[in-house]
């Protein structure tokens, strides 16, 4: 496995929300074609795929805090954030990524976007994160969840599921909540390759587990 696909798992905690903005999952109303008048929300989704700046290896885990929301979970090391903004309607969101590359070429992480979790239904955030790592030109195989469901998160809505990926040269696992808060949409993510799946489910249930909303 190369830094490059290792950078790739970092950079996709960051995809969510621009991804609706983009056309490129439907939202109320619309299709799922890419809206032909989207440059700027295309420039956001750029910008949101971007890779964060490089982590060391997992070691002991850390308490991580977002601080401007004051957000706070486990990581198996220490993150560096990334921030970038992305445009969603006529509204320009800022979101900060805190990702940990962890042992096996695996990672881990949660983002936190300055927006209502409720703004968009909390199952297309999951196939926002989805259409992301499926993009045309990646040949990492195709990734899809499953286990789907509806749950709580220090008392807010929350979603959990299973990811795992076919038809690359690697296949991967991992798990992802993504949690509606009323000033907040925080997702949490782990995956690597699909040999280390309880490795990889267990780190995720810390993470989440962990996870705190002030």
């Amino acid at each position: 496995m190369t830094h490059r696909s290792r950078t790739r798992r970092l950079a996709l905690l960051c995809a969510s929300t621009a991804l609706v903005t983009a056309g490129l999952l439907p939202s109320a109303g619309a299709s799922a074609a890419p809206a032909p008048a989207c440059a700027a929300a295309k420039h956001g989704l750029a910008l949101a795929l971007a890779p964060p700046p490089p982590t060391e290896p997992a070691g002991n885990w850390v308490k991580t805090t977002d601080p401007p929301s004051g957000i706070t979970a486990d990581l198996p090391g220490t993150a560096k954030v990334h921030k970038a903004s992305v445009p969603v309607g006529d509204e320009t969101v800022e979101f900060r990524a805190y990702g940990v590359e962890v042992p096996q070429d695996g990672a881990a992480g949660f983002t936190v976007h300055d927006m209502p979790g409720d703004r968009f239904a909390l199952e297309d955030n999951l196939e926002g994160y989805l259409n992301a790592y499926n993009q045309p030109e990646d040949d990492d195989g195709t990734l899809t969840s499953s286990q789907v469901r509806r749950t709580t998160a220090d008392g807010r809505p929350a979603l959990d599921a299973r990811l795992s990926s076919s038809g690359g040269a690697a296949p991967e696992a991992g798990s992802i909540r993504i949690v509606s808060d009323d000033d907040h949409l925080v997702m949490a993510i782990t995956i690597g390759p699909a040999e280390n799946r309880k490795t990889l489910e267990e780190m995720h249930e810390r993470l989440v587990s962990s996870l705190r909303i002030p």
